[in-house]
């Protein structure tokens, strides 16, 4: 009967099926052709295993959206392009294939791995062991927001579908960032005019209609545009509370730098999880105040803003869960988790932030 009705239908021109749907379709390749196509194609490579799985070892150059979280479409958009290919896997290939199927049908070009990593290994191709680019926590509401190291003092922080850049440059020495390749932001901020934290094109290259920035008067006048925030105001960013906060040296011989009440840092708070983003600073008596902060991204680049010793004084001031030291260029940070060992504060370091 099937038949039948089908080529009676086909006679009249319609397409018919019983009982489905078409679907958006992706490809599952074996092994050594998944191996191929992630290593001549420009491909974001997902883990959708879980965080423990993931870290016991994973392909390398891959990120962790674990699958089975409720919020895997959300963190997917949030920190995916959708003008690139995606390649996922997970442990024997049955997660990712819901994984794929999410994807396609919010418009990515999507590959899977047949038989996942167990495969993978079984042909003995290299795993790594070792964190995620990208460092995810999760928020009181329920969330995750994404915070990559990408060059110095420039940070890329996804949450919710919405893209934020803290201080985006293009380049320092012969290190470079290529803002094309990412998504443009929905915010943009910027702590002061300095090269190594204000970049033109870079703003530019990451705006779109509808991205605010948000700096300080003298960037402000300098691009001609901008929501100027002085030292102590506050706003929102959608459901995004930014604070400014001062940044400022205070050691002699070096006031020149970051004159007190020009530059700010910033506080985030993101869906209940508060994340300060020092800027160029030091030690300064404003961080006795600061309240909860979850994530503190502290400066280190003496004689700019703090020394190692400075930075351990105002970690234990402000006293946050997890550390991030960045924009410390050539210092030595090997002493700082030592430093803190007793304090319960998670130091991470990440070489990006050199």
């Amino acid at each position: 009967m099937r038949k039948t009705l089908s080529f009676l239908l086909s006679l009249l021109g319609l397409n018919f099926t019983m009982g489905c749907t078409s679907a958006p379709s992706f490809d599952t390749l074996n092994t050594n052709a998944f191996a191929d196509y992630i290593s001549k194609n420009d491909v974001q490579l997902v883990d959708v295993r879980t965080t423990e799985e993931y870290a016991e070892g994973h392909i390398e150059g891959a990120i962790n959206i674990d699958v089975q979280k409720e919020h895997f479409k959300t963190d997917a958009l949030a920190r995916l392009d959708k003008q690139r290919p995606v390649a996922v896997y997970c442990k024997s290939g049955r997660r990712s294939v819901s994984a794929a199927k999410t994807l396609v049908k919010e418009g990515f070009t999507v590959v899977n791995l047949q038989g996942g990593i167990m495969g993978w290994t079984l042909l003995r191709k290299p795993v790594v062991r070792g964190n995620d680019p990208v460092d995810l926590f999760p928020t009181p509401g329920g969330h995750q927001v994404g915070f990559q190291a990408l060059l110095h003092a420039s940070l890329r922080i996804s949450y919710a579908g919405k893209e934020i850049e803290v201080d985006p440059v293009r380049q320092l020495g012969n290190r470079t960032t290529d803002y094309s390749k990412l998504p443009q932001a929905d915010y943009i901020l910027v702590t002061h005019e300095h090269g190594d934290h204000f970049d033109k094109e870079a703003i530019k290259t990451l705006s779109k209609e509808g991205t605010q920035l948000v700096t300080n008067q003298r960037c402000a006048e300098m691009i001609g545009y901008g929501t100027v925030m002085a030292n102590g105001d506050e706003l929102m960013l959608g459901d995004i509370k930014v604070e400014a906060i001062p940044a400022y040296n205070t050691t002699e011989g070096r006031l020149q730098f970051h004159p007190q009440g020009r530059d700010n840092g910033f506080i985030l708070t993101i869906d209940g999880l508060r994340v300060y983003i020092a800027g160029d600073t030091e030690d300064i008596p404003e961080m006795d105040n600061l309240g909860t902060i979850d994530i503190a991204f502290l400066p280190c680049n003496q004689p700019y803003t703090m020394t190692t010793t400075q930075l351990v004084n105002a970690a234990k001031r402000i006293k946050p869960r997890v550390l991030f030291p960045y924009h410390f260029g050539k210092t030595d940070l090997s002493g700082i988790p030592a430093a803190l060992k007793d304090t319960g504060i998670e130091v991470r370091i990440k070489s990006e932030f050199e």
